[in-house]
């Protein structure tokens, strides 16, 4: 074995747990899987890139205690890293906590620019400049940063901006210097940050594009670390260079679990190989549940519905369907549920469509139909030419005489066509007097009728 490879190092990063009540099943499902696989695979190091609560948790509570037993089993196999999350779910201060979890090894949280070193199985801040030579792995750590500091001195309208010209800054000011040394010491390098990538897609398949993104691949890049791993998009994706044989990873392993209706993909995490000038990783795939969405223009079709049950068995169901709202009685919730009983859940969601309606002042005060519909033409901007002389046909002849004057109209339509009419021996015909003459009594009654 030689000393390249003894100096290789293995991490789980895990991302995007969402405890909470609510997604207490999910999160402790998909999360105890994790740390399970990680144990079972041996691996040297975890990483955790924030958000691992969906909000703020009371001490007592049953998620933040299950997550904690987590953590201790975690840290009982291996010293562990967490980074600061989304302040709306990391909620600031509750990191300190996870540094109580217990276990064998040290389990640090990060809350602040800076990098951190794993000396033997402890966790040490450095400095740039500081020696490395007993170090396994230099973790540069960039958690979610508080945007609300770049107001006063850029403007609302240019903070964005501003934040990714400052952490583009860092990550090749600051954190390349000290990346460059340790790999050329042999020591593998991570770059751990919580954000978004310009590029990036969502668990939903929407490319983040503009400027209010913390991250560029550039600005990633040119922190000169082997490996990059993010948290805050809920979707597994990846990228790499190569340059000279120094190869860099970034990558999201996406949320532990499917926590969201119409999220994409498989839900996982990440175990990775490093070395001090090329990484790896391996996509490992938790028990997450299945989410199916039934999408209708219009009333749900049942018999479709039924024939699609036996599918949804021990599944997630939402069914989204969008009708008039004077049509919104005809929909029986109760009987889309009856049909999927065997779900696991079932949601429904109408999008009721209002009824558009143009009034029309002064409507009421005419005298006929004909000056009616007149004045609703010339409201709603339609052609009355064609429509009122019609309407004062209705008033003014019997069935008989419309029917008539109609084929007549239609005759004449096609005569402007053809120019000319011939019976089978060739001669001349009058079409009206044919049209007449077959009109009979028992279809003038139908008309009337």
């Amino acid at each position: 074995m030689n000393q390249e490879q003894t100096r290789r190092i293995k991490v789980a990063h895990l991302s995007d747990l969402h405890f909470s009540i609510g997604n207490l099943l999910e999160a402790g499902q998909c999360f105890g899987s994790a740390v399970s696989t990680a144990i079972s695979e041996r691996v040297d190091v975890a990483i955790i890139s924030g958000d691992l609560t969906d909000h703020k948790q009371d001490a007592h509570s049953a998620a933040l205690h299950q997550l904690m037993q987590e953590l201790r089993r975690l840290a009982d196999h291996c010293p562990v890293l967490i980074l600061q999350g989304t302040f709306l779910h990391d909620y600031p201060g509750m990191l300190a906590i996870y540094r109580f979890a217990g276990g064998k090894y040290p389990v640090e949280t990060v809350d602040k620019i800076g990098q951190v070193a794993l000396v033997g199985t402890q966790w040490r801040y450095v400095s740039p400049g500081d020696s490395l030579d007993d170090a396994r792995l230099l973790v540069s750590c960039v958690p979610t940063v508080n945007k609300s500091d770049l107001v006063s001195s850029v403007g609302a309208e240019h903070v964005a901006q501003a934040m990714g010209d400052v952490l583009a800054g860092l990550m090749q000011g600051v954190f390349a210097p000290q990346n460059i040394a340790a790999s050329a010491a042999g020591v593998a390098t991570v770059t751990v940050g919580h954000g978004t990538v310009s590029g990036a897609l969502t668990e939903h398949g929407v490319p983040m594009a503009g400027k209010d993104h913390e991250f560029s691949l550039g600005g990633l890049y040119a922190a000169q670390s082997t490996a990059t791993m993010l948290g805050h998009i809920h979707r597994h994706q990846s990228w790499d260079r190569e340059v000279g044989g120094f190869v860099q990873r970034v990558a999201y392993p996406g949320s532990i679990g499917r926590f969201h209706y119409g999220e994409e993909g498989k839900k996982g995490f990440l175990i990775w190989n490093i070395g001090p000038r090329d990484c790896d990783f391996e996509f490992r795939e938790t028990p997450a549940r299945v989410m199916v969405d039934f999408l209708f223009d219009g009333v749900p079709d049942m018999a479709w519905l039924e024939e699609q049950a036996a599918s949804c068995v021990g599944s997630f169901v939402r069914v989204r369907y969008s009708v008039d709202a004077e049509l919104a009685v005809t929909v029986d919730k109760q009987a889309i549920e009856q049909v999927l009983a065997q779900a696991a859940e079932v949601r429904i969601e109408p999008k009721l469509l209002a009824s558009q309606r143009q009034r029309c002042s002064g409507i009421s005060t005419l005298s006929t139909l004909a000056e009616k519909v007149e004045k609703w033409c010339k409201s709603t901007d339609n052609d009355a030419s064609v429509v009122v002389p019609r309407v004062r046909l209705l008033g003014t002849s019997d069935a008989r005489s419309i029917a008539t004057s109609l084929i007549k109209e239609l005759f004449h339509e096609a005569e402007s066509r053809t120019h000319e009419h011939r019976d089978d021996a060739g001669h001349a015909v009058d079409p009206f007097a044919r049209a007449e003459r077959g009109l009979d009594h028992s279809a003038g009654r139908e008309l009337a009728q």
